[in-house]
């Protein structure tokens, strides 16, 4: 039950349309019903600042040549296309409300402080200290968010291959060594947060976890690098067919995992 209470305590904006008294007095069975109508009232993020961290610091931040920007763009499939892992109902609430609200939360917080939406989201997350809790909430939620609807699709191949596939093998021990790794990182991130696979300053390949809508990109993550795969493992990205068994989440979820997208984004920064 720990996840759900750091919910109310890290989406302080949201405005739900249900009477709190009377949410008190409600059957823990309606708990299902609730997160729905949360999704839908619109959602705003709140990130702390601890971190966790899997690798050591890199000596120079990896950034590729893909850039990010301010705009949600349209979700690359239908909202049941990866019913393998995530059911549709997730995806639209997910897609259309949570992600949604990053992206216009971002928005608002880049006009007031004067950040130029024309440049690359990517220029931003590298020097987000410098910039406010708000922005560091919402553009690290977008930006994980774009990447995260590009990483998956309805005919995954199961297995990178190429230069990945050799990376993975070269840096873990095998492709099974990797997943799990990866699948602990996003199990064992405590609360709300990500798993990544990402290409350090040593054009390493390294796994770790950040926590809310941290990313690798950021000047304030203890892990950083160049993300190449990230999982989210809010409780809202699976919560309605999974409850709490994450783990569960996470297995299904390397069904539908785009493995040629991921692959070549690999070999742009390598």
């Amino acid at each position: 039950m720990q996840e759900r209470s750091k919910h109310f305590s890290e989406e302080p904006d949201v405005k739900y349309s249900v009477n709190l008294k009377e949410k008190a007095m409600a059957p823990l069975t309606s708990r299902r019903d609730f997160i729905i109508n949360s999704g839908k009232a619109g959602l705003g993020i709140y990130a702390g600042s601890t971190l966790l961290s899997s690798c050591s610091s890199t000596k120079k931040l990896v950034t590729g040549n893909s850039n990010t920007g301010f705009q949600q763009t349209p979700l690359p499939y239908s909202y049941n296309a990866l019913n393998d892992a995530i059911d549709g109902t997730t995806m639209e609430i997910h897609y259309s409300k949570h992600a949604a609200s990053y992206a216009t939360n971002l928005q608002n917080a880049a006009k007031n402080e004067n950040v130029d939406m024309n440049k690359p989201l990517e220029d931003v997350l590298g020097k987000i200290s410098k910039y406010s809790t708000t922005l560091r909430n919402n553009g690290g939620g977008h930006y994980n968010h774009e990447l995260f609807w590009k990483s998956m699709s309805p005919k995954s191949d199961q297995k990178p291959t190429g230069k990945l596939a050799t990376a993975i093998d070269s840096g873990f021990g095998s492709f099974d060594t990797f997943k799990t790794q990866f699948s602990d990182a996003g199990k064992n991130r405590f609360g709300s947060g990500w798993a990544w696979l990402f290409v350090d300053g040593d054009k390493k390949l390294r796994i770790g976890s950040t926590p809310n809508q941290d990313n690798p990109l950021m000047d304030v993550a203890e892990i950083k690098g160049f993300p190449l795969l990230g999982l989210d493992v809010w409780e809202h990205a699976y919560y309605l067919r999974y409850q709490n068994k994450r783990p569960d989440y996470i297995a299904n979820w390397w069904k539908v995992v785009n493995w040629d997208f991921i692959g070549t984004r690999y070999q742009s920064v390598i």
